[in-house]
């Protein structure tokens, strides 16, 4: 597999080899579609609270009397029925994180890499340089790659200059290799790879590397 390689000025020099750890991976969308739930239900808070019956203040009188008033019985002004009253069946705190395993996070990663690769949507390029942080200059570079769409930048590690420049750049994220995460790739269409970062992803998910891990375990 082959992607688009570009110098640190948006000019193409042929193609770089992706490698096929990574991005030769069969596609498997049930595993890619449970990773991404799985990072939405993480990152849910879980904080919404509501008060039942028992949490509401007041309530320790009846009311008005049983009989003779016209109206429905009432026992509580903490009554579900009762304005003011708790809810019946209201959001309460809850833990919504999903468990999955490493190696399938790993294979989901590997799959929509692959995917990407398989619709031309990979870019590398060589390096940024950046003297000063400039939005307009991400901007230009983006343009010279040919972006027509969002894309996903991706960094071996942090760069303020270049953060800085793509920070206010709309349809243009920048994340870390060891961040690479299945729901950026899912909502951005393209992929722009640092040169440095091929070898860090096959490194961290690469399934070679975890035949490794185990092996040292």
């Amino acid at each position: 597999m082959q992607a688009p390689f570009f110098d640190a000025l948006g000019e193409r020099n042929g193609e770089v080899n992706l490698p096929d750890a990574i991005f030769n991976e069969k596609p498997n969308v049930p595993v890619m579609h449970q990773a991404y739930l799985r990072q939405l239900a993480n990152a849910r808070q879980g904080t919404a609270s509501t008060k039942t019956r028992g949490d509401v203040s007041g309530g320790g009188a009846k009311p008005y009397r049983q009989k003779g008033t016209g109206r429905a019985r009432h026992g509580s002004i903490r009554e579900p029925s009762m304005k003011g009253g708790g809810n019946v069946f209201g959001p309460r705190p809850r833990d919504y994180s999903h468990r999955m395993p490493r190696q399938m996070r790993r294979l989901a990663l590997r799959s929509a890499l692959s995917q990407k690769a398989i619709d031309g949507q990979v870019r590398v390029i060589e390096s940024f340089v950046f003297d000063e942080p400039k939005t307009s200059q991400a901007a230009d570079l983006m343009e010279a790659i040919g972006f027509d769409s969002t894309a996903l930048v991706v960094l071996p590690a942090p760069n303020y200059t270049v953060s800085r420049s793509f920070e206010n750049l709309a349809g243009a994220k920048i994340v870390l290799a060891r961040n690479l995460n299945i729901r950026d790739l899912f909502t951005h269409t393209y992929l722009l790879l640092a040169k440095d970062t091929i070898e860090l992803l096959e490194e961290n998910f690469s399934s070679r590397h975890r035949e490794a891990e185990k092996a040292e375990e």
